[in-house]
């Protein structure tokens, strides 16, 4: 299963590979990385089709917004599931992630735990 992270802050994509190393590694997940929402768009359209099942965002990022983001590929790419991160836990923010089809929405900093639980959750629907 290919999942994608959008994040203007680079370093995430070391936390990330970290945290989920080991499904990497054993090849049950793939994770590629964006560094804004226009990054992530083009790269899912790239491959016509995409085979990316899950993108986890960041809302604050320059240029388009996570909720921006979110809202592009609901329309594009409806099968694609999407939960936005933010460093702020506010409602409006939830209430407008979760109005335009958001699947979650996370605080950083990033409960993994969490976030593995909603990744397997799709790993058993997908194989199912």
């Amino acid at each position: 299963m290919k999942i994608m992270i959008v994040d203007d802050e680079q370093d995430v994509e070391i936390l990330f590979v970290q945290k989920f190393r080991k499904e990497i590694k054993s090849k049950l997940l793939e994770v590629e990385f964006a560094f804004s929402g226009e990054e992530a768009l083009r790269k899912l359209g790239e491959a016509g089709s995409p085979d990316v099942v899950y993108v986890f965002s960041d809302i604050n990022m320059p240029g388009m917004s996570g909720l921006e983001l979110l809202e592009n590929i609901k329309a594009r790419y409806p099968k694609i599931e999407v939960s936005m991160i933010s460093a702020y836990g506010d409602k409006e923010n939830y209430n407008k992630a979760i109005k335009s089809g958001a699947k979650g929405f996370f605080t950083k900093p990033v409960d993994f735990d969490s976030l593995k639980h909603e990744i397997a959750e799709l790993l058993t629907k997908k194989l199912n």
